[in-house]
């Protein structure tokens, strides 16, 4: 969330912020009510003083009559003042919709864009795989090796269901094992978090009310599911004063759940896009001091796994039309898959500024001040998309898969 005053300072910047994301928030409608409720803030503190002072004089009145027309007056206060603490609710509700619809504004290196085609690429990493043989696509292999069901998850749990069998299952759990001890020895702590969570952590982590469609819900509970760690491990801090003289670093695991909403017909094939996978999730809670450079250390964790995993892959800085509502600054990381002829997106290194930390109200003091956090998040693992390129690049003639060295004590 951004902070009210820093609207009405700088308007034409949060335009250009929204313009730029391609997103559609209507910041004149904002400022009108912004304005129109504190005048009226204005008026129902008037009403409440001077019923007040009327009250207080009750004491003071030395006839019945007088009394009473001291009652008549409070009495027409209290009505008044009514209405217009009706009126302030109603018009704060259509603000505060409207302010949860405000993006937070892009870093000034971060490129003005649409698509991810208009991404900046900064470095490409490792060598493609250079086979002698046909390849085939990851869907092939595990098929052909009874790593996969597919037809038979969907009798059950519908489509982009799947299941994966034998050492396919076992890879998975080595891949998140491997991730979880990389970032432990780095001094991230590992954390097994809720996969269901109340409105509050989904809407003060940013996925409320944008992005609704995309979450699973348990009507009779009152419960969301999750799409990724990153909201239980920011939402374990909410209305908490902070200590940040060492930013908090945590690698959190769980299962995640997204409906994929607007996806039909994209990106189906295969282990691409599931509705249920697992992660391991990266995420830092810091001072804004610190935020550049711990990014920055997010992303090379992430680079530094896929460097001793063997794969080929490229870093890019999202342009203004991939960022999400929150993110200032995103890079991101796309391993080489061969059945796609890409590099594609496996990992998403976010800077949120103080974006989340004001919706859940996350502070720390420095020097007697009292601050917002900023948070930071990036991906590790998220399997079962990132077996893609982990059992394409890693493919033999003969049909197997061959492990990676750094996975082989897991599996």
């Amino acid at each position: 969330m951004i902070d009210i005053n820093f609207i009405r300072n700088n308007v034409d910047l949060v335009k250009e912020a929204i313009k730029n994301k391609h997103m559609n928030v209507d910041i004149d409608r904002l400022l009108i009510l912004d304005k129109d409720i504190r005048a009226i803030m204005v008026i129902t503190e008037e009403l409440r003083k001077n019923r007040n002072d009327l009250s207080k004089s009750m004491g003071q009145a030395k006839t019945q009559c007088e009394r009473d027309e001291i009652i008549k007056k409070v009495q027409v206060l209290k009505i008044e003042l009514a209405q217009k603490e009706e009126k302030q609710g109603i018009l704060k509700a259509e603000l505060d919709s409207i302010m949860l619809s405000v993006p937070s504004i892009p870093e000034t290196d971060v490129p003005i864009g649409k698509t991810e085609d208009d991404n900046k690429e900064l470095r490409i990493v490792g060598t493609k795989p250079n086979f002698d043989f046909i390849p085939k696509d990851h869907l092939e292999i595990m098929k052909d090796l009874d790593w996969l069901e597919t037809e038979r998850a969907a009798k059950y749990a519908g489509s982009r269901s799947y299941m994966l069998k034998g050492q396919a299952m076992l890879l998975e759990m080595a891949l998140c094992r491997y991730s979880i001890d990389f970032l432990n020895k780095r001094g991230y702590v590992p954390h097994s978090v809720p996969v269901m969570v109340k409105e509050p952590a989904m809407q003060g982590t940013g996925y409320f009310p944008i992005g609704r469609d995309q979450a699973y819900y348990i009507e009779a509970d009152g419960l969301y599911l999750v799409g990724t760690s990153e909201v239980s491990l920011a939402a374990a801090y909410m209305g908490e004063m902070l200590d940040l003289s060492n930013p908090i670093k945590m690698a959190g695991h769980s299962t995640c759940f997204r409906r994929e909403a607007g996806a039909a017909g994209k990106d189906t094939r295969g282990l691409y896009r599931v509705h249920q996978f697992q992660k391991v999730e990266q995420l830092v809670i810091c001072k804004e001091e610190d935020a550049d450079k711990l990014q920055l250390e997010i992303l090379k964790n992430v680079e530094d796994m896929l460097i001793e995993l063997g794969l080929s892959f490229r870093v890019a800085l999202a342009c203004t039309g991939e960022l999400g509502i929150g993110q200032t600054r995103k890079y991101e990381v796309e391993t080489w898959m061969p059945s796609r002829n890409a590099y594609c997106e496996t990992h998403s290194c976010s800077k949120m500024g103080t974006f989340q930390a004001r919706r859940l109200n996350i502070k720390y003091k420095e020097n007697g001040i009292i601050k917002y956090a900023v948070t930071l998040n990036n991906t590790a693992i998220a399997t079962p998309r990132f077996l893609i390129p982990l059992i394409e690049c890693y493919q033999k003639q003969d049909g197997t898969v061959e492990i990676p060295k750094v996975l082989k004590k897991y599996i």
